[in-house]
């Protein structure tokens, strides 16, 4: 553990306290506004408090971290404050209640640079975030913000930057990987009068929030990549394409956008220069499938959002059938980054092929959860083990799922599998826009296959019949097979529709939503089998394949879990062994988790009957 360390006294001390979306839930504002009145109480001129967006740390909120000492708080609530400002501001003594706990070792540590989750990372795209306050364009100026954008109005041609860009390998972070500088080159040669710049932020993946809480950290690297990107391609207009149900990430690059109009960096002859560029904000609805591109320009369009075929590309005919280039927000948020340091410097990170740094949102069954930026070619082990810190509850490690409902679930041999976009997609997964789910010994992949083909089917549009009807039957056989009614042959009947829907469908999201399907029975194969053959679930996860019954050898007749069973289907009383009614038990697992512990009578059971008493007796001395 590494010792606090106070500042000289003549040092400004900064309490950053986190109002991101997640620890915001947990009461982060009133923390502020708690610290602050705390302050003033005792009138120290030498504190003061400030927010921040996301840390990244979402599994600790709400957090605080004291500066410079670097001592980060975790799970704070606004009656701490009184505390911090006595105990750590004004007495010297951190609030060593309040540190992070290591999941392994299990002791505290006290300072953020100390803790795995953070000093693991790489953070070039999250580099402000949990740093500055976002919203103030002055804190994003004061790192050296917008100025990658002063750098190519005054010094670098339109083909220059995209040279540039080609050159650092960087490749687009929506999930298709296609190289940035390319898909700007095609625009840039296409011949209009007007052109369209647009940043997909419709992050709609389940559990993902990369997008989001970059837009809510730091909204202006965003901005300044975009109109980079705008200024070499040559479009006069752009749109944020950001879905309404992200309403802090919706204020934050509202306001942001205002601030690059006050301050000259968009509009008309942007730093003195022949360049006009206008940003527009266009709040999507929540249909996942306007991530895709054509779906989105239909959208801001004011259409219903629907994919079209293509050719004609968006580089050549894409909003309002003028040349369009669209990049994610990650992709963007690199740009300025990628200008200021040079592409020689950003090739040096990642792998030959998958250059610079990818962000998770490290999820599931895992101690730290949160959102982390690494470099390409990182090893899964490291991440889900030294950076996640394990799997808690001594479970053990069964599968990761990357790349979102779109993505793959890989087993534990590929613990050292390289995180980049060609290794994923020749174990079967794929990037993805960044998810990562870890899963433990009690998740059912036939279980987990069907969550996320439910989502993708209720997300599909239904214009195209392989995507509409393909994943609804598939659907259909994952429900019977979870349900007891799966039959021989359904897993080459999955796999074949599977296959239909990946070639026949119009857009990605029907052309990757069977990959869920494909790579649990390519890994997990063992526990399709066991669901249709044996009408067993491994897992004792799905509830119509378990049964619950009372160890008569254990049971103390303490009448816990008669008192708490919400369907009144346990029978017995004082000192008999209590019984469970097969037909009144709605399988909701509360008996097991009230059984006390030194007893553990109440067994879990798939695929299998365990001979009890028919009626309550005597327990056994």
């Amino acid at each position: 553990m590494t010792k606090a360390t106070q500042p000289a006294n003549d040092q400004q001390r900064t309490i950053f306290v986190c109002q991101g979306t997640g620890c915001v839930s947990g009461k982060s504002i009133g923390l502020t506004e708690a610290l602050k009145k705390a302050i003033a109480e005792k009138g120290l001129a030498g504190v003061k408090v400030d927010f921040t967006g996301c840390y990244g740390f979402c599994e600790q909120g709400p957090v605080a971290i004291v500066e410079p000492e670097g001592i980060f708080y975790a799970h704070v609530s606004p009656a701490d404050a009184p505390e911090i400002i006595e105990s750590h501001m004004m007495g010297g003594k951190p609030v060593e209640r309040l540190y992070y706990k290591d999941p392994i070792t299990g002791q505290p540590v006290p300072c953020h640079k100390d803790i795995n989750f953070f000093s693991m990372q790489q953070r070039i795209i999250l580099r402000n975030c949990g740093r500055i306050n976002p919203e103030r364009i002055e804190d994003y100026i004061a790192t050296g913000g917008y100025e990658s954008l002063r750098k190519v109005l005054k010094e670098i041609t339109p083909l220059q930057v995209i040279d540039e860009i080609k050159r650092s390998g960087l490749r687009g972070r929506g999930g298709a990987g296609f190289p940035t500088g390319t898909k700007w080159e095609f625009c840039y040669n296409a011949k209009a009068d007007q052109k369209y710049m647009i940043c997909n932020a419709d992050e709609g993946d389940p559990g993902a929030f990369m997008d989001r809480s970059t837009m809510e950290g730091d909204p202006h690297t965003v901005l300044e990549g975009m109109i980079i990107a705008a200024y070499a391609i040559g479009a006069s207009e752009g749109y944020v394409y950001i879905r309404a149900e992200y309403p802090l990430a919706v204020k934050r690059v509202r306001l942001a956008i205002k601030q690059t109009e006050e301050k000259g960096f968009t509009g008309d002859n942007i730093m003195g220069s022949n360049f006009s560029f206008h940003i527009h904000l266009k709040e999507g609805a929540g249909a996942f499938v306007c991530g895709e591109e054509t779906a989105m320009m239909a959208s801001i369009e004011g259409k219903r959002g629907m994919p079209r075929p293509r050719p004609p590309f968006p580089a050549t005919s894409g909003l309002w059938g003028k040349p369009t280039t669209i990049n994610n927000v990650k992709s963007l948020a690199t740009v300025p980054v990628i200008i200021a340091k040079g592409a020689d410097w950003y090739t040096n990170i990642g792998t030959e092929k998958s250059k610079g740094t990818c962000v998770f949102a490290l999820t599931g069954k895992i101690a730290n959860s949160g959102l982390i930026e690494v470099p390409m070619g990182i090893k899964l082990r490291k991440i889900i083990y030294e950076i996640g810190g394990g799997i808690p509850g001594g479970k053990k490690f069964k599968a990761v799922q990357t790349g979102g409902p779109s993505g793959g679930c890989l087993p534990e041999t590929y613990l050292d599998q390289s995180v980049d976009y060609e290794s994923l997609a020749a174990a079967g997964s794929m990037m993805g826009s960044g998810g990562m789910v870890v899963l433990d010994e009690d998740t059912c992949m036939v279980d987990l296959a069907k969550y996320f083909l439910t989502f993708t089917q209720l997300e599909s549009c239904g214009k195209c019949i392989p995507c509409r009807w393909g994943t609804k039957q598939m659907l259909d056989i994952l429900n019977d097979i979870v349900t007891g009614k799966g039959q021989p042959g359904d897993i080459e009947l999955l796999l074949e529709l599977g296959e239909a829907c990946k070639s026949g469908s119009l857009c990605a999201l029907g052309g990757t939503a069977p990959n869920p399907i494909f790579t649990t029975i390519r890994y997990f194969r063992d526990e399709y089998e066991a669901h249709i053959n044996e009408k067993r679930c491994p897992a004792l996860a799905c509830k119509a394949l378990i049964s619950y019954y009372i160890d008569a050898d254990k049971c103390s007749g303490c009448g816990i879990c008669l008192r708490d069973c919400p369907a009144v289907a346990i029978r017995g009383g004082k000192r008999m062994v209590h019984v469970i009614d097969q037909a009144k038990c709605t399988k909701c697992g509360t008996c097991r988790d009230v059984c006390p512990a030194k007893f553990d009578a109440v067994v879990k059971v798939s695929g299998t009957t365990i001979e009890v008493p028919a009626d309550p007796i005597p327990v056994k001395v």
